[in-house]
């Protein structure tokens, strides 16, 4: 989708084959979060002062956010996705549970025993900053270059595992973009917890996913490098196959385009992919997710352009919506939503809500005039 100045936001297309339900997102460095329906309207919201820039939709009903970085992070907080807390927040927008921690960024799970995984950063050790591979030294990068790190925590807050990423890599495999800094060897983006307690991460910055062996910590299964380009949001489908938001920022043989893999994973080929026929029609240099619904179709987060679209099988899309709001961020004002979520209408988790477009009427008919434009002349609560 051209990002035009006067595009139309909020529903922009819907046809029969739509998944249905409700869609969950929030905008990257907004204050908060927004349930619609499938006919784009907002049906609920929360608010937090610390900011939601990610969201999970927890079980027991309750939203679990990750917050804008605080001022001084040791340096993370000049890092996208860098974060200061995780807050669990009840429907009527209630803190019942919270984690600080300046060193977490992008991506968590609740578990089923009630301990959070989450990606953190912490310093490379100076003998392993000096053998990272690729990449290009720039002024503003630090002494040592920053590592990730996977944490799980107890419900108290107290670390019950972690995983340092650089004891396992390969200085001679998992090498640096040439294009990106020295900032930091890999960039975790997402993770998933396996059925069997394993770990599916996504290293943007050196076009790898990985799954780590949760007991010895070692790298069972890696794959990408030559084939994704700084990809997002990679996940274990119930087929077994993994689907990928592959960004495709630099992309060393072809023009900068995004598109969806299917990947099995034994085989590595491609078992189903999207993109767009007009490759730049389907572009986000950042962000962006995917998720494969119940009937089969994908929903897709186009995340920098603040896009949220699904496609059939078959390649259609049947419903669109692009996000009203725009945050001031470093690219300048953007609409980037970081991931978006479908739930289900008869979902249980929903029966604490009361989900209705009355409630926000007059925030519906701006959305549909095209005048809500930005989170403070939204109302920033």
């Amino acid at each position: 989708m051209a990002w035009l100045t006067h595009r139309q936001i909020g529903l922009t297309y819907r046809s029969e084959g739509v998944e249905g339900g409700y869609t969950l997102f929030s905008s990257v460095r907004g204050h908060h979060a927004s349930i619609i329906d499938y006919r784009g309207q907002v049906v609920h919201q929360w608010h937090h002062p610390e900011g939601i820039q990610h969201v999970k939709f927890l079980s027991n009903g309750n939203l679990l956010i990750q917050t804008l970085p605080p001022e001084n992070a040791g340096g993370r907080e000049d890092i996208g996705g860098s974060s200061g807390a995780l807050i669990e927040l009840s429907p009527d927008g209630e803190s019942v549970w919270e984690h600080r921690d300046v060193t977490q960024h992008h991506d968590y799970v609740r578990l089923k025993n009630g301990n959070t995984v989450y990606l953190a950063w912490e310093k490379l050790p100076a003998e392993v900053s000096r053998q990272v591979q690729g990449g290009h030294h720039h002024e503003e990068d630090p002494e040592l270059m920053w590592g990730d790190v996977v944490r799980e925590i107890n419900i108290q807050g107290e670390v019950v595992k972690e995983w340092r990423s650089w004891e396992h890599l390969s200085y001679a495999e998992d090498v640096i973009c040439p294009l990106e800094s020295h900032k930091e060897w890999t960039h975790a983006n997402s993770i998933e917890v396996l059925d069997n307690g394993d770990w599916l991460i996504s290293l943007r910055l050196i076009d790898t996913v990985v799954i780590v062996d949760y007991v010895s910590g070692k790298i069972k299964w890696k794959w990408g490098a030559g084939h994704l380009s700084h990809q997002h949001n990679a996940q274990m489908l119930s087929n077994g196959n993994i689907l990928i938001f592959d960004n495709g920022c630099h992309r060393k043989r072809s023009p900068n385009f995004s598109r969806i893999l299917e990947l099995n994973p034994e085989s590595l080929k491609y078992e189903w992919m999207y993109s767009n026929e007009t490759i730049l029609a389907f572009y986000s240099f950042m962000v962006s997710g995917c998720e494969r619904l119940p009937n089969g179709n994908t929903l897709i987060t186009e995340g920098a352009t603040g896009r949220l679209f699904e496609v059939t099988a078959q390649k259609e899309v049947v419903w669109e919506y692009v996000s009203p709001w725009t945050i001031p961020s470093k690219f300048g004002p953007t609409p980037a939503v970081f991931r978006a979520y479908r739930i289900a209408v008869d979902d249980p988790r929903l029966n604490a809500f009361k989900l209705s477009a009355d409630d926000y009427a007059s925030l519906n008919a701006a959305i549909n005039n095209g005048e809500v434009q930005t989170e403070a002349e939204y109302g920033d609560k």
